[in-house]
């Protein structure tokens, strides 16, 4: 054998190792890739589920946030109606308390006949009621 010959053996039996060996790494490389796809299939089908669940709480949360808001609104409401109901009984108490000061006499007559006048309706209320029993 020429040594061109064997040279070119050597390079033929080098070649046919490569094949083997990217043969046997593609052979690797298509099972990893198989599982691979599995595995996303199940992680999209596992995302599809939850973004269903997902979606149905969020209508859920929606729903029931549509039924409280005409309550917050009412407490709102009422909120606002304590604060002017604060400042009226304010402005009646300062007006007492400045009559008071400018005839302390008369201050006191007008509470006596403020409680007067409550004490006679409730006693009469409650006597209304005694007689429907």
């Amino acid at each position: 054998m020429e040594p061109g010959q064997l040279a070119l053996l050597i390079f033929a039996v080098a070649f046919l190792i490569l094949v083997i060996f990217i043969g046997i790494f593609l052979m690797r490389l298509t099972r990893s890739l198989g599982v691979i796809t599995l595995d996303v299939d199940t992680i999209a089908r596992s995302s599809n589920e939850i973004l269903g669940n997902a979606n149905t709480l969020l209508n859920d949360v929606n729903g029931k946030v549509k039924k409280l808001d005409p309550t917050v609104q009412a407490m709102a409401d009422l909120s606002e109606t304590v604060s002017h109901l604060n400042s009226s009984v304010q402005n009646v108490t300062n007006r007492f308390s400045s009559a008071k000061a400018t005839a302390s006499a008369g201050a006191g007559g007008v509470a006596a006949v403020v409680a007067k006048k409550a004490t006679s309706a409730a006693m009469n209320k409650f006597k209304s009621k005694k007689t429907e029993v």
